[in-house]
């Protein structure tokens, strides 16, 4: 091997043409170094893309598959029933020298295909198996007969230790619904809103679309509903988020908060570190598929194709349509501080950097004492423009700072380092929430790049935050991740006594990259007007973010009730004291029921609620009464819920009849009014779905706080809440300055005041004070202290009723 190692070492000059090629043993080690990690990545993604492939089979259910019919070969039994002699007539005989290499070939040839046949029909047991939705329509803590079976069949065909996509190719396809009952469920779900005369006009549209249109429209819905993966998600994706044209920030991106009540660390940099660190480590668990698959009931699996883009993702605008870009691997992080972009190198040779080495580099960020350049600082701004007037804008940026660019598009996410705290503070607590939300949902304007997947915003007093673009996945997913992040940064990697990242800085890092934009003078109108359209948008939206103490999930499960549809109705009694009247309300539940599934509308805003509404503002509707509707309200709310999740929904399939009759050129008044419905109040509960990461018991302060997201109306509001812990909810609102009509200050404090009546319903004067009804919410005098948890039946169901 010594002509190997003088082949590593040698050093070569060509000086032919004046220049000199200096190839020394460092150099080509590093380039070695390089290919080999990058052909791990690709054979390792192969290793696990095929045993997600062959799931619930495994390679070792082949060899033994074919050492059985080896022995049987060899007992001179043919379990193939002849297919074996039929193979080797095919193999070449090699001059019949090779008898026994044929007859292994012929053997190993017959097990995969038996193999792969049985690996097919797992598949279609299992998707077959997973169609069915019995389960869930039935009643929370009743079991048939016809559901334990098919328990005990997903379990056996289910497998054992799956990985992330193990279940993607067994998963059933989005179920296209009856037209006719489609339109059934809208009609009942506007009758509340409209009146007599606008219901009757109503469903005249509706019977004129069922009688000339529905049925074209439902044929091209069930052929591609055969032929794509889902006939929902691709046209959901493209025209509700690519194809608008709104600004993303506030219209497109969410926010995801940090621990309300605690900070692990002061320092910037240290939870920087921890935090970037925690999020890679989250990605090479998703690479390798590690993260284990979703699973409802612990058994039935949900949908992990959007898992694919968390990382090394980025929306590029377009004149007409914006597309996803995803990179297969990253390694470095986009940074921003103080109107400057750094590029931050994530590995060394040995593979991912340490926190404490993480910690150094962010450190060196804040400690760089350099100025902004021309047009640099309110660079991000064009993000938060519209998005054909950024696509154009783009393509001069690119012309002119290519590299810079390819550096913050093509990183594994962005950092804001924020020079301004934030959080909860003492001396003034409802304010310091308020501007915390706000900061993560819009900040200035101009240090968020809010085409990335998502930006990671970590505040000067050690807070953090996180924005996520909506295009590329819905919340449960960065939910999860973000779940990781705060338990792995603060439980696994924590901090030394002085706050800092635990271990060693590494003084041979290089400094971090610092982009120059070289853009032309010509461009900076157009950064300033951004700039200006950006912190006109972030300046009209009004946050709101309050925790509700007096009680939580606990107490609404010992009513043997499912706590989202407690909010629920709490919600519809709050916001008809906030407006007077009824609306159409936009609640999101998840699809991933079914493969590449998304989200479906639940319109909560029922006949149902309504009259239990009425009745609480009714002074002549006794307790007893009131409770009766509100749970024949809750029970149609689950009704609702259960079938959305089912894919029997309204919404996305009035969604894709619209888009098929674009495409066809039909016009459907129909159909174009659906589409122009406007959502005065959409919600959406944030899970908590990683409960173990947390020790809530001695530990009550560190879960996350959730999140919240813009209104969808002008004139409306938007109201997110997560359940933290068993004893408190955390609301998150949002509307806009510029209306009004609403008030998120005002509509929170109703809310708490509508949570208190309803559960007055149960404790029947015990502990708490009930309001005056028929005061249309004038009344908020609530000063009540922790709700008492007994009830009249404090008998706690087994398992949660909240899907």
């Amino acid at each position: 091997m010594a002509e190997a190692h003088q082949a590593v070492g040698f050093r070569l000059s060509l000086t032919s043409d004046g220049a000199e090629v200096d190839l020394s043993a460092p150099m080509l080690q590093e380039i070695y170094l390089s290919g080999l990690r990058s052909w791990k990545r690709r054979l390792s993604r192969f290793w696990n893309n095929f045993l997600t492939g062959v799931y619930p089979a495994s390679p070792l259910s082949w060899l033994f598959l074919f050492g059985a019919i080896q022995l049987s070969w060899f007992l001179q039994l043919d379990p193939s029933l002849g297919l074996m002699e039929k193979i080797k007539e095919l193999l070449p005989d090699w001059g019949g020298q090779h008898h026994g290499l044929q007859v292994t070939l012929a053997a190993a040839l017959f097990a995969s295909c038996l193999w792969g046949t049985l690996i097919f029909t797992l598949h279609v047991a299992l998707r077959l198996l997973l169609s069915y939705h019995g389960w869930l329509l039935e009643p929370h803590g009743a079991m048939s007969s016809p559901t334990k079976t098919w328990l005990a069949l997903v379990r056996i065909f289910s497998g054992r230790h799956p990985m992330l996509f193990s279940y993607q190719c067994s998963l059933p396809r989005q179920p296209v619904p009856s037209v006719q009952e489609t339109v059934r469920k809208y009609l009942e779900s506007v009758r509340p809103v409209l009146s007599d005369e606008d219901f009757n006009g109503t469903a005249g549209l509706a019977q004129e679309f069922l009688r000339l249109q529905a049925s074209l429209l439902q044929w091209y819905l069930q052929l591609k509903s055969w032929w794509a993966s889902n006939y929902v998600s691709d046209w959901w994706e493209e025209f509700v988020y690519l194809r608008s044209r709104n600004s993303l920030m506030v219209n497109s991106n969410y926010y995801l908060m940090d621990f309300l009540y605690v900070t692990p660390t002061p320092l910037q940099a240290a939870r920087a570190g921890n935090a970037v660190h925690a999020l890679l480590l989250y990605r090479q668990r998703l690479t390798r598929q590690e993260i284990p698959p979703t699973l409802l009931m612990e058994m039935r699996p949900l949908c992990s194709a959007q898992y694919e883009k968390i990382f090394n993702t980025t929306r590029i605008p377009g004149v007409q349509k914006d597309h996803i870009q995803h990179f297969c691997d990253s390694r470095h992080v986009a940074v921003f501080h103080c109107g400057r972009f750094f590029r931050v190198g994530t590995h060394s040779r040995n593979g991912l950097l340490s926190p404490r080495a993480l910690e150094q580099q962010f450190q060196r960020i804040l400690d760089d004492p350099s100025p902004a350049c021309p047009h640099e600082e309110h660079l991000a701004a064009l993000t938060t423009a519209p998005r054909g007037t950024w696509a154009q804008l783009r393509r001069s940026v690119k012309m002119q700072a290519a590299e810079a660019l390819e550096a913050v598009e093509g990183a594994a996410f962005f950092v804001s380092l924020d020079s301004e705290p934030a959080g909860l503070t003492k001396e003034d607590p409802a304010a310091s929430l308020d501007a915390y939300a706000h900061a993560l949902l819009a900040g200035r304007g101009h240090d968020r790049w809010f085409d990335k997947s998502f930006t990671l915003i970590v505040f000067s007093n050690g807070k953090l935050g996180l924005s996520v673009e909506h295009s590329w996945a819905d919340c449960p997913v960065s939910g999860h991740m973000w779940e990781f992040t705060l338990a792995t940064e603060c439980f696994q990697l924590g901090y030394s006594a002085d706050g800092h990242c635990k271990g060693h800085p590494d003084p041979t890092l290089p400094q971090p990259q610092r982009l120059y934009w070289d853009l032309p003078d010509k461009i900076h109108p157009s950064i300033s007007l951004a700039l200006r359209g950006a912190k006109a948008l972030s300046g009209n939206i009004d946050c709101h973010v309050f925790p509700f103490s007096h009680f939580g999930k606990s107490f609404i499960k010992r009513c043997h009730l499912s706590p989202d549809s407690f909010i629920q109705m709490a919600l519809q009694l709050a916001h008809f004291w906030d407006r007077g009247q009824f609306c159409l309300t936009y609640e999101s539940v998840m699809t991933r029921l079914f493969l590449e599934g998304r989200t479906e509308t639940v319109r909560s805003c029922t006949r149902e609620a309504c009259n239990f509404v009425k009745a609480m503002e009714d002074d002549e509707k006794t307790d007893p009464q009131c409770l009766a509707l509100f749970r024949v309200a809750v029970d149609k709310h689950q009704a609702l819920l259960k079938a959305a999740m089912s894919g029997q929904g309204v919404d996305r399939h009035l969604f894709t009849l619209y888009i098929v009759s674009r495409f066809l050129h039909l016009q459907s008044p129909f159909l174009a009014q659906v589409h122009s419905e406007q959502w005065q109040l959409a919600t959406s509960q944030i899970p908590v779905q990683q409960m173990h990461l947390f020790d809530i018991h001695n530990y009550p302060d560190y879960v996350s706080s959730g999140g919240g997201f813009g209104p969808a109306d002008d004139h409306g509001y938007g109201v997110s809440y997560v359940f933290m812990g068993d004893n408190m909810i955390t609301f998150h609102i949002s509307s806009k300055k510029s209306s009004m009509k609403t008030d998120a200050h005002r509509l929170g404090q109703h809310i708490e005041d509508a949570l208190l009546d309803v559960a007055s319903l149960f404790q029947a004067g015990q502990g708490l004070r009930r309001r005056c009804r028929g005061l249309g919410g004038k009344d908020s005098g609530h000063k009540c202290g922790s709700l008492s948890l007994q009830t009249e039946n404090s008998r706690a169901p087994t398992t949660s009723a909240d899907f």
